[in-house]
């Protein structure tokens, strides 16, 4: 009995494989959320050889790549001038809404715009773009996330994400955070664990 409960315990901790039911999500890794842009992360560009690594393993096994961006309209609500948070950034057709020149993505990568009504703000991935109907079509219910901002947007593509039914494997090594207030990263990784997001890293997935 003692060595079915070691069994039972081990296998609930057990983390998922990419398999034909999952899609790899790289999210916003755009030139302004990147050292030099104009909203930079601290370090947003050191995940990106091991976002290629994670693209080119996934492509090799067939698992669909999907990309999101910001892709603002000029005079987005967000931007300071109209009276939001942050400084213009990911403007449509900029260089800064470009994805950043060291990000390798896999022929037929799937391209997500959001947050493209300049009087709407949209972290999520979800919000206001057709991402959902996307994963549908693809027969998609695990999502392997990766990508900036782990406060802002991936936060809150995987929390919409887990509302809508997905399952969802944070890929842990390959997310950075803004951490405006100390301590915003810790919270996110807390709300993602506990809407029952499971964490990862490269090493999990024999990468």
């Amino acid at each position: 009995m003692k060595s079915a409960k070691t069994s039972g315990a081990k296998a609930k901790h057990k983390i998922p494989q990419p398999d034909s039911k999952s899609a790899l999500l790289v999210t916003d890794i755009q030139n302004d959320f990147c050292p030099g842009g104009s909203l930079g992360v601290p370090g947003g560009d050191a995940i990106i050889p091991l976002v290629n690594e994670y693209v080119r393993f996934f492509h090799r096994q067939g698992v669909h790549v999907i990309a999101t961006r910001d892709w603002h309209p000029p005079g987005h609500c967000s931007f300071k001038e109209q009276g939001g948070p942050w400084p213009v950034h990911c403007v449509q057709g900029s260089w800064g809404g470009q994805f950043h020149p060291n990000l390798v993505l896999s022929p037929g990568t799937i391209i997500i715009s959001k947050a493209t009504d300049p009087k709407r703000e949209a972290y999520s991935a979800f919000e206001g773009t057709p991402l959902e109907e996307r994963l549908r079509e693809l027969g998609a219910d695990m999502l392997f996330v990766t990508g900036i901002a782990t406060d802002y947007c991936v936060r809150n593509t995987v929390l919409d994400a887990r509302k809508l039914g997905f399952r969802v494997v944070v890929l842990e090594d390959a997310i950075r955070g803004i951490d405006a207030t100390p301590g915003d990263c810790d919270k996110a990784i807390r709300e993602m664990r506990a809407a029952g997001a499971i964490f990862a890293k490269a090493r999990d997935l024999h990468l």
